[in-house]
């Protein structure tokens, strides 16, 4: 879809209907998710053991995390390596998919940080109006 192009009814309404792209996007589009993607890839080798990964994404409970992370391994985003060593450690290394998944957001928080003096703006003028 070109930029100048608008998203029709017909395109959400396919999008919609199409499980695996609305599955895959409510996946990826939440919080948490692409808070642990972005996590990993500040990473010099993009890979944190599962403590590292809860202490750097905030706020996240040990139940979602680990939710999360096994959706993402189950997509093919994150491989899991678990050492047979005591106690055991497990770590979570981005995929080269999960590497490309990287394009993407790399754009989105291009946007939001180019964007986000009009958007503040927008905001106090909408404030303003109430």
């Amino acid at each position: 879809m070109q930029n100048n192009q608008k998203i029709t009814d017909e395109d959400l309404a396919q999008i919609h209907e199409a499980c695996p792209v609305h599955d895959l996007l409510s996946r990826l589009g939440d919080k948490w998710s692409m808070l642990i993607i972005v996590a990993l890839a500040k990473t010099e080798n993009n890979c944190l053991r599962f403590s590292e990964l809860q202490r750097e994404v905030s706020g996240i409970s040990q139940r979602m995390l680990s939710s999360t992370l096994k959706n993402f391994e189950r997509d093919g985003i994150v491989t899991r390596h678990l050492y047979p060593e005591v106690p055991p450690r497990v770590e979570y290394i981005l995929t080269e998919r999960g590497l490309n998944f990287l394009v993407p957001v790399k754009a989105l928080v291009d946007w939001m940080v180019s964007e986000w003096p009009n958007i503040e703006a927008s905001r106090q003028s909408y404030d303003n109006k109430i």
